[in-house]
């Protein structure tokens, strides 16, 4: 009976506590789960300040930085391969042709994509995902959510993580121990190129939820359209994008969003970012390990 009445008022806090975090006063015009996403945005941050960030400080410490450089370019090289996919789905030919020889310079010539040789060669890198995908063929986004674990999304980017996770090669590895491996180190390692970063965005953000929201969705109209026109200069107010991606809407310059932590930022939509000391870090690597188990995380491209 105690155990009964135990479960009851354990079950009832727990409704009254997520009802009260649900909602807000004044929800930002464009995010109407502002109050749920604040509350799951602060897990994320919780979590990857206790965490996922001091794991990576002694990882930062302990693998010099060509090592780290390496470990960066072989796991953006098999990015490369999904960004090809969905450029040509997308009818970017020449776009999608040109990863594809990344991806092919960069295993023969770079020791398995342990070097960038093909940037080298004047191959430009380029990011894309199936929401991107949907995006440009006029699906609009629906409202900005943050996702446990996952970070940064929108209803569009959530129903492309399916076919994100089919399609990053990664998802099949095989057995699970490599494949759990493999993301684990991915994981640590764009941490780790992304310290400098967070912790400037840390200090210089009076509020870091509206930056990363804008500029995560900002970020995504920018690989939508292209940076077509002369709103493709970012423009981080407070305003939101409304939830069609029309042409005629703001998009962000590329990067924007790299100072979002990995749990609470992490754009399940495959946007990059660059680190402190300029290196890279790729996105699109995070999915979770073949044929079940937990989720991963996506972080920002």
């Amino acid at each position: 009976m105690r155990t009964t009445r135990a479960k009851n008022a354990t079950l009832a806090l727990a409704v009254a506590a997520l009802a009260g975090c649900a909602s807000v006063q004044t929800p930002t015009p464009g995010d109407p789960l502002e109050g749920l996403n604040r509350t799951v945005f602060k897990f994320n941050d919780t979590l990857d300040t206790y965490a996922l960030k001091p794991v990576a400080k002694g990882y930062a410490w302990a693998v010099p930085q060509p090592v780290r450089s390496s470990v960066t370019n072989f796991f953006s090289n098999i990015g490369d391969v999904y960004v090809a996919a969905n450029e040509l789905l997308e009818l970017k030919i020449a776009d999608g042709v040109g990863d594809v020889m990344r991806v092919v310079i960069n295993t023969v010539f770079g020791v398995g994509g342990l070097f960038d040789v093909a940037t080298a060669a004047k191959l430009p890198k380029h990011s894309a995902d199936f929401g991107v995908t949907l995006g440009h063929y006029g699906v609009p986004s629906g409202p900005y959510l943050v996702l446990p674990l996952l970070g940064p999304s929108t209803v569009r980017d959530t129903a492309g993580l399916a076919v994100d996770y089919y399609g990053n090669p990664l998802s099949y590895v095989h057995p699970s121990g490599v494949s759990w491996a493999l993301y684990g180190v991915n994981l640590v390692n764009t941490r780790a190129n992304l310290l400098t970063t967070v912790d400037v965005l840390s200090a210089a953000a009076i509020d870091k939820y509206s930056f990363i929201r804008n500029a995560y969705l900002q970020r995504r109209k920018f690989l939508i359209t292209g940076g077509d026109g002369a709103d493709s200069v970012p423009n981080y107010d407070d305003s939101l994008p409304k939830y069609d991606d029309g042409a005629t809407e703001p998009a962000a310059a590329s990067g924007a969003e790299a100072g979002s932590a990995p749990a609470a930022a992490a754009p399940a939509g495959g946007a990059s970012g660059t680190s402190g000391d300029g290196q890279t870090v790729p996105g699109q690597q995070y999915v979770p390990p073949p044929r079940g188990g937990l989720p991963g995380i996506h972080l920002p491209r």
